[in-house]
């Protein structure tokens, strides 16, 4: 567990804890980097807090005591620490603004990563693999991630579609039924319009895959929920580390059921690069020179 998912574990159990545990958990979130210094004798005393108070709140977080947690909390800290969430000022320059976009989506990413359930995972593949019909529904900036996503199942031979209009959706869900799949994209898990053509769904006996926040609506709607929380600045609409965790996870699954496929499947992309071949333009651009022949009866 990295330092983020021990942090938002911490933040997730708070309401289920005691009130001078809660004090520990309010010291750690605010201090993180000072703990991971202190002794428990230390962390009791900031906290206000006795000692076997600071034991059980580690202990209701699953951990052995105070070395274990602060272990963990130490090796998270000092791997994400180039990656913390940023804001942007008007005084940043290109390079310092482009430092700070590409770290925070690296650090999504790996949080992400980390957070992602692999039997979850194995369960929408499963679920892709045997399905009749595959449709992706999404709006706002999810629609270009359900068109790459169609783009990618339309390759291994699925029955694919994308909508990101409601009335297709809506079309869509209605002549779905027990051996297909939706999967429904959101950033925030809460659009009204989205909702409402995946209870269509449900009532029609189809699978729902969501990729969305965890304890939303849509992720409350879904078969098979696959959790995407991502800290994002909310003020910066332009910055989107949801989209690209969105188009990573619907990699992992294609790349899953092409595995599942098989050898069959794999002639058939091949087939298909050799096709798009007379599509593109031939390089012309000079190849790298020779090296000299070192054959001494010339040419």
């Amino acid at each position: 567990m990295n330092s983020f998912n021990l942090l938002k574990s911490i933040a997730d159990a708070r309401p289920s804890l005691r009130k001078s545990e809660q004090k520990v958990a309010d010291y750690v979130l605010a201090n993180p980097n000072e703990v991971i210094h202190m002794r428990i004798v230390d962390l009791a005393s900031e906290a206000q807090v006795s000692e076997p108070t600071v034991v059980r709140f580690c202990r209701a977080l699953d951990y052995d005591g105070f070395q274990d947690f602060k272990l963990t909390l130490a090796q998270g800290l000092a791997s994400n620490a180039s990656y913390e969430q940023f804001s942007l000022d008007s005084k940043d320059t290109v390079i310092e603004f482009k430092q700070k976009i590409f770290d925070s989506m690296i650090g999504n990413l790996i949080n992400i990563r980390d957070q992602l359930d692999p039997n979850l995972l194995e369960e929408a593949i499963d679920a892709l693999a045997k399905a009749n019909r595959v449709e992706f529904y999404g709006f706002g900036a999810s629609a270009p991630v359900c068109a790459d996503a169609q783009h990618k199942f339309y390759r291994l031979m699925v029955s694919a579609a994308a909508y990101s209009d409601p009335h297709m959706q809506t079309i869509s869900a209605l002549t779905l039924g027990e051996g297909d799949v939706v999967v429904a994209i959101s950033q925030t898990g809460r659009t009204k319009d989205l909702l409402h053509t995946v209870k269509l769904v449900r009532d029609k006996g189809a699978t729902v895959i969501t990729l969305c926040p965890g304890n939303t609506p849509l992720a409350e709607l879904a078969t098979i929920p696959i959790h995407v929380d991502v800290e994002e600045d909310k003020d910066l609409s332009t910055l989107m580390s949801s989209r690209v965790v969105h188009l990573v996870i619907i990699d992992i699954l294609a790349v899953g059921m092409a595995m599942k496929l098989g050898p069959a499947l794999v002639d058939h992309l091949k087939t298909i690069k050799r096709s798009l071949r007379n599509l593109r333009q031939n390089d012309k651009r000079i190849p790298p020179m020779r090296r000299p022949s070192t054959d001494t009866g010339g040419e």
